[in-house]
């Protein structure tokens, strides 16, 4: 296993007026390939913070953060957005494919954001589709795939650029049992790949996938719950 992500006292601090706000205190923690890390707490907790500094989304107010080699506390807002292009597959709860491409097109767009030559691109994309079993589905827009389908195409996209970091905010909120275990065989199979996975959620039936969970509360990091509600 490798480091895919760390942070050494890092964390987020908002000013609002003459008022500052930690979202998160100084952190250190590292993430490695082969785990799916669970990240939970209430809302609020500074859960999604952390999220956001791994993702390279943010920018650490203190303390440095890094992903894979890469320090990201000098890197400019452009040299974020190949970092995250590049390195980092992102998966969300409402699946954020864009609307107006069908399947097909919603795995393909990352690599034609990186000049992939479009045959190419095609050719992984649906090497991808076809791992999850999506073929059939490949010229749907996503308002006619179900919500399972949508995650999955969704995960497809978040691969196609071959990522060692893979975050997930509540992948399976919105799915029915059957989706989401079929969601959550899928992370634990590529965290098995070599890849880091690391997923904020609420969802109980997740902590059995889970090869580290760690609690988020009052803006601190721990590995047991102080109130467990998960």
């Amino acid at each position: 296993m490798t480091i895919a992500a760390r942070l050494l006292d890092a964390g987020k601090e908002y000013k609002t007026g003459e008022s500052t706000i930690v979202a998160l205190q100084p952190t250190t923690a590292e993430f490695r390939t082969g785990e799916i890390t669970l990240l939970v707490g209430p809302s609020g907790s500074g859960k999604t913070t952390l999220l956001s500094l791994l993702g390279s989304v943010i920018y650490p107010s203190f303390g440095k953060v890094w992903v894979g080699d890469t320090c990201i506390n000098d890197l400019t807002e452009k040299e974020l957005a190949i970092l995250r292009l590049q390195h980092i597959g992102f998966v969300f709860q409402g699946f954020n494919l864009l609307a107006p491409l069908n399947a097909l097109e919603n795995v393909m767009e990352p690599l034609l954001l990186q000049g992939v030559k479009r045959k190419e691109a095609k050719h992984r994309a649906m090497e991808l589709i076809s791992k999850f079993e999506m073929e059939d589905r490949i010229y749907n827009l996503p308002r006619n795939l179900s919500g399972g389908q949508q995650q999955r195409i969704a995960i497809a996209r978040s691969l196609v650029t071959n990522p060692q970091l893979i975050l997930c905010d509540e992948p399976t909120a919105s799915l029915d049992h059957k989706s989401a275990k079929m969601v959550m065989d899928m992370l634990s199979k590529l965290s098995g790949e070599n890849r880091a996975v690391i997923v904020v959620t609420h969802d109980v039936r997740l902590k059995k996938y889970a090869d580290r969970t760690i609690y988020v509360s009052g803006g601190r990091i721990s590995d047991t719950a102080i109130e467990d509600n998960f």
